[in-house]
């Protein structure tokens, strides 16, 4: 039986995930972050990452950019979709555009490769105190979304109302409608929606897409003509159009 250390035993700082392909640098920033008493997951490719952050809840993820599966750059892109959470980026690469890019798509760090374990400490430490001031304030709260023609949208129940009527969503649906309400007015193509939905590459043309769409709509009496809250981007993808109560 493996003998636990003696920071196990005491209240974790908080939970993070690491997803870093380097097998050397992976262990080392794991068991550092482990010492200083942060429970620590450790993924080593992008779609591992963002299957153990759909099914777990993280304080603050760290990310490497050039991963198997799927690159660090689309694993951003989904967490920053789906959660307000830290995102730090350590990466070799140093070149502005990388960073741009970074920062363009909801990291709030970037710490360059090779780094000091106690620079990364410190920027960990910064982050959880900034998100953690964020969370307890009225801005940070969640909300219901209600919107004109009588749907409502619980991110916090996990549940959607049409009127007077709790939705009989599936899993699917409703991530489907979280993502699209919760980001009104942005295109999603099928291929992102399915990515982030079903945790893997489109393998099938956004089909499967289509037909959770079409029974989602179904649902929320959608007139696919004159949609109220889900429109059809032709030839690409969809949208959320639901006005604000």
């Amino acid at each position: 039986m493996e003998q636990k250390n003696s920071h196990e035993y005491q209240e974790h700082k908080g939970k993070l995930l690491i997803v870093e392909d380097d097998s050397g640098i992976g262990r080392v920033v794991r068991d550092h972050l482990r010492r200083e008493n942060y429970a620590v997951t450790w993924a080593t490719t992008g779609l591992e990452c963002w299957e153990d952050f759909c099914n777990g809840e993280y304080d603050l993820v760290l990310v490497d950019l050039m991963l198997p599966e799927m690159d660090g750059f689309t694993l951003s892109k989904n967490i920053r979709l789906k959660s307000e959470v830290p995102l730090l980026i350590m990466s070799a690469r140093s070149e502005d555009e990388s960073k741009i890019q970074a920062f363009g798509l909801g990291a709030d760090d970037y710490i360059t490769k090779p780094f000091s374990l106690t620079e990364l400490t410190l920027r960990v430490e910064a982050h959880l105190k900034k998100f953690r001031k964020y969370q307890g304030s009225e801005e940070g709260k969640s909300h219901l979304l209600c919107y004109r023609g009588g749907l409502t949208v619980d991110p916090v129940l996990k549940q959607a109302m049409y009127g007077n009527e709790l939705l009989a969503l599936t899993s699917k649906e409703w991530s489907l409608l979280l993502l699209l309400s919760t980001h009104p007015g942005r295109h999603f193509s099928k291929s992102e929606l399915y990515e982030h939905v079903w945790q893997q590459k489109v393998v099938d043309g956004g089909n499967t897409v289509t037909v959770h769409i079409k029974s989602l709509r179904a649902k929320l009496k959608e007139n696919i003509r004159t949609p109220r809250y889900i429109q059809t981007v032709w030839g690409s993808g969809y949208r959320f159009i639901g006005e604000f109560l």
